[in-house]
């Protein structure tokens, strides 16, 4: 994800911990440890940019699990004191016009495939807060983080080199439906060969593996994707994520500050 222009975070650590209440949970403990990435002076102010790395140890019901989450903050002290401080990072994928990426007719592709699991979901927990060096790493990475895990379940890629078809990594180059969020999410809708996904009504449906799309404007372009790598003790997905790095974090966003009351989610069950 990327910021949302006009959008405020507030206190994001307060809302995640009101969150988990409202969810019936509680946070017993947060932990969080910080790299600092550059420091500048402004007249007499500090400006520290750092990494923040936060745990928290979440219990609900007879269920304990770490969520994690790293983001980038920028804080401004004055005579060692913090005076302000913002997180930098947290949005979405913008629109690219007029992407359409559709089915290529290969009659000779193997339409099924056996999607391994726990492979994808082993990948997704190696990598959530790195990135192999086998891939290109994006600012919006998102999309790309979840075709990995994706592609370390088994899954087929095809197409190349159209980049509006298929879904496909090649080192070099790659489709749109690889690496950008609405492609992605109208791939899966759309496949019937390979790679491709089964819309379900209930998040809750999902298993370890599949995907979660995300609108958060609801306005037709899908702008994160996540991939389930748990569920809570009420069966509640709990998904990894790049660009803002999560692991273990509640499907739903809430407490994002890209979150609106308008968003609009996919579910989709892979290998199906």
């Amino acid at each position: 994800m990327q910021r949302v222009d006009g959008k405020k975070d507030e206190n994001w650590l307060v809302n995640r911990i009101v969150f988990h209440e409202k969810d019936g949970a509680k946070v017993a403990q947060i932990r969080g440890e910080g790299i600092i990435l550059s420091e500048e002076h402004e007249g007499e102010e500090d400006i520290i940019t750092y990494r923040l790395c936060a745990t928290f140890l979440v219990h609900k019901q007879h269920a304990t699990y770490h969520e994690e989450e790293v983001h980038t903050h920028r804080a401004r002290m004055r005579a060692g004191q913090i005076i302000h401080d913002e997180r930098v990072e947290d949005a979405v994928q913008p629109h690219v016009q007029g992407l359409v990426v559709f089915e290529s007719n290969d009659q000779d592709f193997d339409r099924q495939f056996t999607y391994d699991r726990r492979a994808a979901v082993q990948y997704a927990e190696r990598w959530w807060n790195d990135y192999n060096p086998a891939y290109k790493k994006f600012e919006v990475d998102c999309t790309n983080y979840v075709s990995q895990c994706l592609r370390a379940g088994g899954a087929p890629m095809r197409g190349e080199p159209d980049r509006n078809s298929g879904w496909w990594f090649n080192g070099e180059n790659w489709s749109y439906s690889f690496t950008v969020a609405n492609a992605l999410r109208w791939y899966l809708s759309g496949s019937t060969q390979g790679l491709r996904g089964k819309e379900v009504a209930d998040a809750r449906l999902l298993r370890p593996g599949d995907v979660i799309c995300y609108d958060f404007e609801g306005d037709g372009n899908y702008n994160h994707n996540t991939i389930v790598v748990a569920r809570n003790a009420q069966g509640e997905p709990l998904v990894n994520a790049h660009t803002a790095n999560s692991r273990m974090r509640h499907w739903a966003y809430v407490d994002s500050p890209a979150y609106t009351e308008n968003v609009v989610y996919k579910f989709f069950q892979i290998g199906l």
